[in-house]
């Protein structure tokens, strides 16, 4: 049901938005005269590598800087870029990879191979199932950037301030998924367009009657400022990215 489900709305979703896509893509195209997609090596189900498809939005090998985690002042990102990711339109093309079986509309959000190879034990079970357009984390960290901005290491603040929520929002997911809940996030994904207050309102609803604890519910409403924290399945913070800290 749910593969059914994840090629009837990814197919209509890239008729729909074909004419707000074509459009961007000349315009990524003519900024530089080179491909306006980028193609993304990332981890999927049973740890397989696959090439997710992404509208470009930085400029040519901004991948061989070797920093993994972007934030909104990051000088790699061009000024069609910037509209690109303010609206998204770099997930809509990952619809799809939807289609042809990479990826699911709703999921754990797909990452680099450098950094599910430090996940631990327990996170490993995000790559159980297909990473997604969407999920709980798309939602609640959709401003990555900004959150990274004024970090000295984009990559180590996402490991400390990010990681052990996304993670922990995914496996979350993965115990709780169900057709209903995936159209509940898709909604509330398109909500976080018009207004990320009631999107966060809605996760957290969501989470609380799906039997979340009261640290997944509170963290989910962003009210308060992130700290460093401990991924799931360790006992540390994160200092580096050489290795696992499982417990």
């Amino acid at each position: 049901m749910k593969r059914i489900f994840d090629l009837i709305i990814s197919g209509i979703g890239l008729i729909i938005f074909s004419p707000v896509l074509i459009p961007v893509i000349i315009i990524v195209w003519i900024q530089d005269w080179h491909s306006p997609f980028y193609i993304a090596p990332r981890v999927g189900k049973n740890n397989k590598i696959f090439n997710m498809v992404k509208l470009r939005s930085m400029i040519i090998n901004a991948d061989k800087s070797g920093v993994d985690s972007t934030s909104s002042y990051d000088k790699r990102i061009t000024k069609t870029g910037k509209f690109i990711r303010k609206f998204k339109l770099d997930e809509l093309t990952q619809l799809w990879n939807v289609l042809i079986g990479d990826m699911s509309l709703v999921g754990p959000r797909p990452n680099v191979k450098r950094e599910t190879d430090i996940y631990t034990k327990k996170e490993k079970k995000i790559l159980s199932v297909k990473p997604g357009n969407t999920d709980f984390s798309s939602i609640v960290f959709s401003d990555e950037g900004e959150i990274l901005k004024d970090q000295a290491d984009p990559d180590i603040a996402y490991n400390q301030l990010i990681r052990p929520w996304k993670s922990r929002l995914g496996l979350f997911y993965i115990k709780n998924k169900n057709l209903v809940t995936d159209l509940k996030l898709i909604f509330l994904t398109a909500t976080a367009i018009i207004s990320k207050e009631k999107a966060l309102n809605g996760v957290s609803k969501l989470l609380y009657n799906l039997g979340a604890n009261n640290e997944l519910i509170e963290i989910s409403l962003r009210k308060k400022e992130l700290v460093p924290s401990v991924p799931p399945g360790a006992n540390k913070i994160v200092k580096n990215r050489e290795g696992r800290i499982d417990n």
